[in-house]
């Protein structure tokens, strides 16, 4: 038995060498299925960053309306909006949205 070992000796250590390897390339940290969860990880954060980055703008936009020079018609969305004012011989209709 001995004897077989030490003939195969390299055929052993390549085998094992070799398993070893291939268990790490796929399995652990920095393995490839890691790889692909950090890509969609990635991609899922650049598509957030966009999101947020669009959000930003148009508050940006809105404030500008607000501070530099007032937008009177959009002060007067704000106003129906947030108050329900209307102009005299308006009909306004409140639809509750009742998620049941």
């Amino acid at each position: 038995m001995l004897d077989k070992i030490k003939k195969n000796y390299f055929l052993l250590l390549f085998t094992f060498l070799l398993l070893y390897f291939f268990f790490n390339f796929l399995e652990g940290e920095r393995g490839l299925f890691s790889y692909f969860k950090k890509k969609i990880l990635l991609q899922n954060l650049h598509n957030e960053e966009i999101k947020l980055k669009n959000k930003i703008e148009n508050l940006n936009i809105k404030n500008s309306l607000l501070t530099n020079n007032l937008d009177l018609d959009y002060i007067e969305i704000l106003i129906r909006q947030k108050f329900m004012f209307g102009k005299k011989g308006e009909t306004h209709y409140i639809i509750n949205n009742n998620d049941n």
